[in-house]
């Protein structure tokens, strides 16, 4: 039960102080109660909570919509609001749709999607219909729209899928350089460019999720910057605020923006609407964080920090437990290899590692790693340590229990 919490750490409510080890839920960048994001919040509680932006707008979410679109890879110059990474993932997909939809002719032929496997983009209904995680998604199947996957990391495999289905691809959407909930499965160099290349050559928009990869988590504010790539339509969310409030962004290019425009009586709005779409409070908190970006030039300061984590992890990975380390920047996943899910190593990891001070949270058994951008060197250190511990201290119980079964 956790009561409080100040920079890097969470308190629960006997006291106890825990490294925040995936930055409660990949979120947390500047460390909890940050003086900056405090203050501009209580501001904002002087003035107004919420306001609907059905009609209407206010002053915070004009200025940080300018924000974004100036931070954004260029092109995306038109900003629209939620709440969260699926339904910023899932705005994405409306958009891509009825933008193609609007461009009549064979344009309208153009109502299917591409994704990669073991792809997670949320858990609405259209951000499922483009995932490919089983054990998340497949329950599901009967209520989701048709798709089609493309193997992650293979080029050559989406040019096969786009060829085959051309004519009726809207959109391929991916998440940059890391796929985060499969287990922090990476993509080799130069992918991110081959799938523009291939969606510019194809004619389809390209949808990048930046969901769980944006706002520093890969060294740079937004993975696409790695490869020098503007998607067509940008998803944000998690980071956004700094990790203090739910609020979301689906960035647009122009062209696409046009594509809703005419008289009234045509109907060729995006009517797609959210009680809380760019609510003031958060907002405010999203300012502040960028603002704390600049300040404290967290990008920058983040470099060392990323080298001496992969340096730890060398020593992790040749752990004989580790069956490898995968990942980006700040985002990490230590895979322990294929064992009985009834044995639930990875929960036990992360239950030992609770003991020893730190919250950490499986995929499977993939650890996962990715601690707030703010993280000192030293709790860095401790973090890693506590990890690796506690992989040890799991894989050491559980042993017997696998010698029993296997007798």
């Amino acid at each position: 039960m956790i009561e409080r919490a100040e920079g890097s750490h969470l308190i629960d409510s006997d006291g106890k102080r825990y490294i925040d080890g995936v930055s409660s839920l990949w979120c947390n960048v500047h460390g909890h109660r940050h003086p900056g994001i405090d203050s501009a919040v209580n501001e904002q509680l002087d003035k107004v909570a919420h306001t609907t932006m059905l009609g209407l707008a206010h002053p915070g979410a004009a200025e940080l919509a300018g924000r974004l679109v100036d931070l954004a890879p260029a092109g995306l110059s038109r900003v629209f609001y939620s709440e969260s990474g699926s339904t910023a993932t899932e705005i994405a997909l409306k958009m891509a749709f009825q933008y193609q939809q609007q461009r009549g002719g064979q344009h309208t032929r153009r109502t299917s999607f591409v994704h990669l496997r073991d792809s997670y983009h949320g858990d609405t209904i259209g951000s499922v219909s483009v995932g490919g995680i089983d054990l998340f998604h497949s329950a599901y199947r009967p209520l989701l729209f048709n798709t089609h996957a493309a193997e992650a990391g293979d080029a050559g495999d989406l040019e096969r899928v786009l060829a085959v289905h051309e004519e009726e691809i809207a959109a391929v959407i991916v998440e940059p350089l890391v796929q985060g909930a499969a287990g922090m499965l990476t993509h080799p160099p130069g992918y991110l460019r081959a799938v523009r290349e291939l969606c510019d050559r194809f004619g389809v928009l390209l949808i990048c999720d930046e969901v769980a990869t944006g706002f520093g988590r890969t060294g740079k504010m937004f993975a696409c910057e790695h490869e020098g790539v503007a998607p067509d339509l940008l998803c944000l969310a998690k980071g956004l605020t700094g990790g203090y409030l739910p609020l979301a962004a689906t960035l647009a290019t122009e062209r696409i923006y046009e594509g809703f425009l005419g008289a009234p009586d045509q109907y060729r709005t995006f009517f797609h609407g959210h009680t809380y779409t760019g609510n003031p409070l958060a907002c405010a908190a999203a300012l502040a964080s960028l603002d704390a970006f600049e300040e404290e030039r967290t990008i920058e300061s983040l470099q060392p920090k990323i080298e001496l984590l992969w340096e730890l992890l060398t020593e992790l990975e040749a752990m004989p437990e580790v069956t490898e380390v995968r990942g980006r920047g700040v985002m990490v996943g230590i895979d322990l290899g294929e064992h009985d899910p009834a044995l639930r190593l990875g929960h036990r990891v992360t239950l030992e590692a609770r003991k020893h001070g730190a919250i950490i949270r499986p995929l499977g058994d993939v650890i996962v790693l990715m601690p707030p951008l703010s993280i000192s060197e030293g709790q860095l250190r401790r973090l890693v340590e506590i990890t690796q511990q506690s992989i040890r201290a799991a894989s050491a119980a559980i042993s017997p229990v696998a010698l029993a079964q296997a007798a």
